[in-house]
């Protein structure tokens, strides 16, 4: 509004000289005004002057090819010295341990939490479990480090280990959540991560994150899998997704429509590993006596499948 005075005030100005493509020198002036009483004309002024020149100009110094054998060309993800030497249970306890001790805001932190996740990597599940039985304990503010560490572990025996976790009650909801978000992170699933994962489908209380995350799983096995849905373990969960779909989406109440929904989300999410449940769909879809919401979620699920399975037959008996 015109009432308002405006406080703080700043202008900046440049000059720049240039000469053969060079920039020879930068002169900057900044001004800055602080009104702190506008009616009584009371406030600060600064003002800043900076000068940037070019001194001189060296040539390019050449270097011997032998002088690169040590340097290679990578991308820019996270990269950890591997580790040569056996990681035991009784190290990664003493690093938990520590990480107890150590401040929360601090680097020691951050390096002791990394060091974790790359040494679990190095464990079997039987380690894992002893090393569960070991630090299990919760530190301050009730932070478990093992918890926090196993999803971003990623490996089978991380993915089996907090699996049982999850069905044996010992995790809390928001980490439970944060698990299965990070699933479709995991850069090599295995058929025995799905395998695991696969009976949590069929608990009352599976959460969207649960049929979005362990889906999101298997569409990433199966890009790296041509022959994935031959796999016994993501044929197990299609089959548990086909059951919710009953063969052409029958609903009997508003929570069986959100269960139908959500397992035609997850079907979608799957992918590849979806093209037996293709007639399922495309009854779901053509069927006019089906909520508008189904028959949409189940055009939607042919999203990722093969192209002989998508949804152009379908066409015809949709209009």
């Amino acid at each position: 509004s015109q009432s308002e005075q405006q406080i703080l005030s700043s202008q900046l100005e440049c000059v720049q000289s240039i000469k053969d493509g060079v920039l020879e020198e930068a002169r900057c002036t900044q001004s800055d005004r602080v009104t702190l009483l506008p009616q009584q004309g009371s406030g600060a002024k600064t003002r800043t002057q900076n000068v940037l020149k070019l001194l001189q100009v060296e040539t390019e110094t050449l270097y011997n090819e032998g002088d690169s054998e040590d340097l290679y060309e990578t991308n820019i993800l996270y990269e950890r010295e591997i580790t040569k030497r056996e990681v035991t249970g009784a190290e990664v306890t003493e690093l938990v341990w520590k990480l107890c001790l150590a401040h929360s805001t601090s680097y020691e932190t951050a390096d002791l939490f990394m060091t974790l996740v790359f040494e679990l990597r190095h464990l079997s599940l039987e380690a894992l479990r002893a090393v569960w039985q070991r630090s299990s304990f919760k530190c301050r503010d009730n932070w478990q480090p093992l918890i926090d560490a196993l999803p971003s572990c990623a490996t089978e025996a991380c993915v089996v280990l907090m699996k049982d976790l999850i069905a044996s009650g010992e995790v809390e909801e928001d980490k439970v959540e944060y698990f299965f978000w990070s699933l479709s992170f995991i850069p090599n699933p295995t058929s025995g991560m799905i395998e695991s994962l696969a009976p949590l489908l069929k608990s009352p209380r599976a959460s969207q994150s649960c049929f979005l995350g362990v889906t999101a799983l298997i569409h990433r096995f199966c890009l790296a899998h041509s022959s994935c849905d031959i796999v016994p373990a993501v044929q197990s969960v299609m089959r548990t997704l086909g059951k919710f779909l009953g063969g052409n989406c029958a609903v009997q109440d508003s929570e069986h429509l959100s269960k139908v929904r959500l397992a035609l989300k997850a079907i979608g999410n799957a992918g590849l590993a979806a093209a037996a449940l293709a007639p399922a769909l495309r009854s779901c879809a053509a069927l006019r006596s089906r909520p508008t919401q189904i028959r949409l979620a189940a055009v939607q699920a042919f999203r990722r499948l093969p192209c002989p399975a998508r949804v152009s037959p379908l066409l015809p008996r949709l209009a």
